[in-house]
């Protein structure tokens, strides 16, 4: 109800939006208003978890707002947030200047991500950590901030949950602008200098670096194509080559890290970011500014 009985009723969709967005407006700088805008989203199209990222480059995503609740494990959310966030693509097309707007997370991620091993791990993946295979589909807005970075406010389905469907993505994008800029004066005090998260920085040239003692540039650029879920095509495409010719990159890859497979690629790339020396074939030096993750589940 809009407080106004007698007012036409061609008037009353137009005074609760009004309403709407005025609650909004009165929780901005406050501590609810991330609480106000999940509740708007989900009357506009459900879902069942949400969170902001805040994606500097080179430096450890700040957790912006915690709509995971209890539901993402403590040691999930505690890997994401020390490396394993370089995978995942809305911090990429954060960090890559990605246009803003509202986007499903398989419009910004490479052609065979959804069969990576980041998507499907309960360890490093704090939506898929509810249980295997439980998160349906991934939306999100990308805002840049004015401190100079930009953040990615996710809405999630889980499993049992039909994806977000056009009408409802429709009405989603209608309100974004209201979204945009709520966190833009939200955060425009944010000091970029300032990490919320675990203290990072250097983590993208760590992951240029990563196994820079065993193989040569081109191969690890194909190694961080692989893990960010490019198929051999897309690679192939990327590089300028033939996907025979990635294939025998790959296989080389795998011989000179001692490896035989691409989850173990994956292992053994995780493994670098938390400074594990019991890495493939001697140790593979992938040093990371952020300290030591202790309660990454090995």
């Amino acid at each position: 109800m809009t407080g106004y009985p007698d007012e036409p009723a061609a008037n009353m969709p137009v005074a609760r939006e009004a309403d709407t967005i005025a609650a909004v407006i009165g929780r901005i700088g406050t501590p609810d208003l991330l609480l106000t805008l999940d509740q708007v989203l989900k009357s506009i199209a459900d879902f069942d978890l949400s969170v902001v990222f805040g994606y500097p480059y080179g430096e450890c995503p700040r957790l912006l707002h915690n709509g995971y609740g209890a539901h993402a494990t403590h040691e999930a959310l505690d890997a994401y947030l020390r490396g394993a966030y370089l995978l995942d693509p809305f911090y990429t097309a954060s960090v890559h200047g990605h246009s803003p707007g509202l986007w499903r997370m398989r419009e910004l991620a490479p052609d065979d991500f959804f069969q990576s091993d980041f998507y499907g791990s309960s360890e490093v993946h704090p939506c898929i950590s509810l249980e295997p295979g439980s998160l349906v589909e991934e939306i999100g807005f990308l805002v840049p901030l004015p401190c100079g970075f930009t953040a990615a406010y996710s809405l999630m389905r889980k499993t049992g949950r039909p994806p977000f469907n056009e009408g409802e993505m429709s009405r989603l994008r209608a309100f974004e602008p209201i979204v945009r800029e709520a966190l833009r004066s939200h955060w425009r005090q944010l000091d970029s200098s300032a990490p919320v998260s675990p203290p990072g920085g250097g983590l993208e040239a760590a992951f240029a670096r990563f196994a820079q003692d065993y193989l040569t540039y081109q191969q690890r650029r194909i190694v961080q194509l692989i893990l960010r879920g490019h198929s051999t095509l897309s690679i192939s495409t990327i590089i300028g080559s033939t996907e025979g010719t990635v294939k025998i990159h790959r296989k080389n890859i795998y011989r000179r890290l001692g490896i035989s497979s691409q989850s173990e690629l994956f292992g053994c790339f995780i493994k670098s970011l938390f400074g594990d020396e019991r890495s493939y074939p001697d140790s593979i030096s992938g040093r990371s500014d952020c300290p030591p993750a202790t309660s990454f589940r090995r």
